[in-house]
């Protein structure tokens, strides 16, 4: 099947080969990545990460996806050809947690994913929970990040976001890979979303990569 790996922050990312990841599937991911590998679509919503990404020549070949008041600042001021301004959202409503402007990095890139032509998605390291009361993110205590004694983040939002995505792209396959406890949210129960444990992920990854002769 035609799939695209979205890769998340959160903690459990550190448990997948993202090296091998790149040179099967065509890669979504969020702010920081970019240390790691190169992917071929960015997501920046903050200011400074936009700033970071640009700084890495690593991304010039990477569609770099920014907030509208950025992306007239970069892509039409500064003239940074692979600039892209992030796309509508599927939610309309008058809450806080419609407007785009509370839209995080995370359920963008989702969203992002949702309008390739890719008939599956994978979303890799979106734990959305702290298992210890901690903030949960792969680059936690680095440069624009929060310290890693930082509370955790509330993930409603971003629970109630990517269900959206999830009901607005039907006709789409999401596969959550997580560890074996970790809690699927009541609102991601759909007949198009279904969850994987790493493990069995790792498993058809490693065929994958066996069949196309890169390990």
């Amino acid at each position: 099947m035609n799939s695209v790996i979205v890769l998340g922050n959160g903690e459990s990312r550190s448990a997948v080969d993202i090296d091998n990841l790149k040179k099967i599937y065509p890669i979504v991911g969020c702010n920081a990545i970019h240390r790691d590998i190169t992917v071929d679509h960015l997501i920046c919503c903050d200011h400074r990460m936009v700033f970071e990404s640009l700084e890495n020549k690593n991304n010039l070949s990477t569609k770099i996806y920014v907030r509208e008041r950025f992306y007239k600042s970069f892509k039409k001021i500064q003239k940074n050809k692979n600039i892209y301004q992030l796309p509508a959202v599927p939610t309309n409503g008058n809450i806080k947690r419609d407007n785009p402007e509370h839209w995080g990095s995370g359920p963008y890139a989702i969203l992002v994913a949702s309008l390739l032509d890719h008939d599956q998605i994978y979303l890799i390291g979106f734990d959305l929970y702290s298992t210890n009361n901690k903030f949960n993110n792969i680059y936690k205590g680095t440069k624009n990040y929060n310290s890693t004694d930082s509370l955790p983040v509330d993930p409603s939002f971003w629970i109630y976001q990517i269900s959206e995505t999830f009901k607005h792209h039907s006709h789409k396959k999401y596969i959550i890979v997580n560890y074996k406890d970790w809690k699927m949210p009541k609102e991601w129960i759909l007949d198009n979303v279904s969850f994987m444990e790493i493990e069995n992920f790792k498993n058809i990854d490693q065929g994958l990569a066996l069949q196309l002769n890169i390990v």
